[in-house]
């Protein structure tokens, strides 16, 4: 497996595997209503959009996309950023896909010129990011009116 950096041409691929995943994973967490309502926000052209101003990365398993990451300016401050469209497709997950774009995503120069980095969670997601050492930004561990949570870590 390698990750690399998001091309244009993935934008369907990315999708598709954050659709899939939505669909099977996080509908356990959501109605199907929202989970339908993010389908429509991450189709490719959306996809193309955020790959323009965030460091974009996809994990691949051959020539197969089974993973993604990004990682961009929080409302364009210098000194913090955060992370954006992690996922990994649901036959992928358990094997430590997450975690290596967690890790490239820590490397990039958004990450390192950083001294806090935010992520708007999923409710499915939360556990892992927990594990990966981010805690609830202010303390609050319900989700916000856009179905998030937001967690945090300090540098």
């Amino acid at each position: 497996m390698i990750i690399r950096r998001f091309l244009q041409t993935d934008s369907k691929e990315v999708s598709d595997l954050i659709i899939k995943t939505l669909r099977e994973v996080n509908i356990k967490d959501y109605p199907k209503e929202y989970i339908e309502n993010e389908v429509q926000r991450l189709q490719p052209n959306k996809i193309l959009k955020r790959a323009e101003w965030t460091h974009f990365y996809v994990a691949c398993d051959e020539n197969k996309i089974v993973g993604c990451g990004a990682i961009g300016p929080y409302w364009d401050k210098v000194d913090e950023s955060s992370l954006f469209t992690i996922f990994v497709l649901p036959d992928y997950q358990g094997q430590g896909i997450g975690r290596k774009i967690i890790e490239t995503l820590e490397k990039d120069e958004y990450f390192l010129r950083a001294k806090r980095i935010e992520i708007p969670a999923s409710i499915t997601a939360t556990p892992f990011y927990i594990k990966m050492g981010y805690t609830y930004k202010n303390g609050i561990s319900v989700p916000d009116e856009e179905g998030l949570l937001r967690l945090e870590k300090h540098r």
